[in-house]
């Protein structure tokens, strides 16, 4: 394998970009990750490496690069990083004010500033690429899915934070514009995206455009995907990496 950080030139600086992909000289369709609102870490660039692994080029920008090169995460006693319900109010005041610099005007505007980038580099092959995010990073997925459908084809989202919403930039309003598949993993216990939201919103996934695939997760909690994290359910995180996998060989690998 071969990885990489990068600076990828935006209208606002240069945003910090890990890159992996196998090392065989060949190009291979794009992964773009994207983060949650802990930042990116060495969770994620591990998390790049396992797709790399699969024969793609994973892009895990930092999308808080206007910050710095910033990832608050907090760790118990056990090793694991503790969920963002489970802080002391202060230190989860700090991770929401990072996500509250960050604006969805300005996401856009990273990744459309990305995708040339990622379209030039000799590792990837021509054509659509695949997304996978969680959290946040599942809203930007969906988000990034409607506005440039062209590009993202095979998008993944884990446990997504409130795809539908009564917001006028809410994704759910553009579902028509999506293209390829999508895959989903939702989990029961989910404060962000509940399954009273999740049974709202798959009707129009299914009556959209996109292949829609989704998995409800039982008895698990927001955040169960990430492997360092106090909730990690490992069973039903690779339940979900089976059906990204197939997913990106149906739409990418043709």
């Amino acid at each position: 394998m071969k990885e990489e950080y990068f600076l990828v030139p935006t209208k606002d600086g240069s945003m910090k970009t890990f890159i992996v992909h196998p090392d065989d000289g060949q190009p291979h369709p794009a992964i773009v990750l994207f983060m949650d609102i802990w930042g990116v870490r060495e969770e994620l660039c591990g998390i790049a490496r396992k797709i790399a692994a699969e024969g793609y080029c994973a892009v895990l920008p930092n999308l808080y690069y206007r910050q710095g090169d910033i990832a608050n995460v907090f760790w118990d006693s056990d090793g694991r990083q503790i969920s963002l319900h489970k802080l002391d109010e202060t230190r989860e005041k700090i991770v929401h004010d990072q996500r509250k610099k960050l604006s969805n005007d300005m996401i856009l505007s990273d990744v459309a500033d990305l995708l040339p980038f990622i379209r030039n580099l000799d590792a990837v092959k021509s054509g659509a690429m695949g997304s996978v995010g969680w959290c946040m990073g599942g809203w930007i997925g969906y988000k990034t899915a409607v506005e440039f459908p062209d590009a993202f084809q095979a998008t993944a989202t884990l446990h997504a934070t409130k795809p539908l919403s009564d917001r006028a930039d809410s994704p759910h309003l553009q579902l028509d514009k999506m293209r390829g598949g999508l895959y989903c993993g939702w989990a029961e216990h989910d404060h962000l995206s509940p399954p009273d939201m999740v049974a709202e919103l798959e009707p129009l996934l299914v009556s959209s455009p996109v292949d829609y695939v989704g998995n409800m997760h039982k008895g698990v909690e927001h955040g169960y995907t990430l492997p360092d994290r106090d909730i990690y359910a490992a069973d039903n995180a690779e339940q979900d990496w089976k059906e990204i996998f197939a997913l990106y060989r149906r739409h990418l690998n043709a």
